[in-house]
Order: C-alpha cells, then sequence, then structure tokens
C-alpha cells in the first residue's frame, strides 16, 4: 500500500540530494568565475563554443539542455561585453549562428584552470566520479516526460 506521507518527506526524495548537490558543485565555480566577470551559465555556453565554435542557437541550447528564453538573456550580454557574435544563417533565416570574437577565444587562456581547481573542491574518488557521471546522464536521458 502507498504511504504518501512516507512518500513526502524529505529525506525520501531522489530530487533533493541531486539539487542540493547541483548547487553545491554549481557554487565551487563561483570563485574562480567571479574575476573573469562570468557567470555558470555563461561558462558553460562558453565550454560549448570553445568545443566547437559556429552553432546555431538552438544546437546551444540542446547541448545546454536549455530552452532559448533561458538562453537568450545570456547570449545577449555576452554580445554586448563583446564576446560573442550573431548572425542569421544563411541556410534558414529563422535560425541565428553564434560564433565566438577574438576577445571570447582569448577567455579560453583564461579560464584554463578552473576545471583543474574546481575538482580539487569536489571531494570524491575519481572512480566513483565517473560513476556519478553515468548516473546522471542516465537519469536525463531516461526521465518521464509528462508535458506531452
Amino acid at each position: 500500500m502507498y504511504d504518501y506521507k512516507e512518500a513526502m518527506k524529505l529525506d525520501n526524495q531522489l530530487c533533493f540530494p541531486i539539487y542540493a548537490a547541483a548547487r553545491s558543485v554549481t557554487s565551487a565555480y563561483t570563485p574562480y568565475l567571479k574575476p573573469l566577470g562570468l557567470t555558470y551559465t555563461q561558462y558553460i555556453l562558453f565550454l560549448v563554443l570553445w568545443e566547437k565554435d559556429g552553432l546555431t542557437v538552438g544546437e546551444i541550447c540542446k547541448r545546454l539542455m536549455l530552452d532559448s528564453g533561458t538562453l537568450s538573456p545570456v547570449l545577449k550580454r555576452l554580445r554586448q561585453q563583446g564576446y560573442i557574435e550573431k548572425s542569421q544563417s544563411t541556410s534558414d533565416e529563422r535560425s541565428f549562428i553564434i560564433t565566438l570574437t577574438e576577445k571570447g577565444r582569448m577567455l579560453q587562456e583564461e579560464a584554463k584552470d578552473i576545471p583543474l581547481q574546481v575538482g580539487k573542491c569536489v571531494n570524491i574518488a575519481p572512480e566513483k566520479a565517473k560513476q556519478l557521471y553515468d548516473l546522471l546522464y542516465e537519469l536525463l536521458d531516461d526521465r518521464c516526460d509528462n508535458r506531452k
């Protein structure tokens, strides 16, 4: 028999430790991003563009698992700061291509030690970190989407 009172306890929610851990890990980036004037969302956007420049807004949204409403103000700010350029796609006039400027490419050199520094803040064995990484992506891939 389903015990809703037991199910409604915070300690029985899978979502809570995921949420708290995500906040904790994300906040570990702050001391390294702040001197660069970046937020975490801006940083992960740069990670995508440093890996492959010249993506459409839709491709970036898909890669970051963000909707365009969340990403648009981030792109606008980075464009105003001179880190990226936004141009209309020649193959689809509804799409926009995001490319790094020289300033945006140079930022990678300034940010190059962030993964190493944050890795030192995460107190988990490498094999457990890999296992957690795999489990989280499994959870993301298998999530139930009730919005259909």
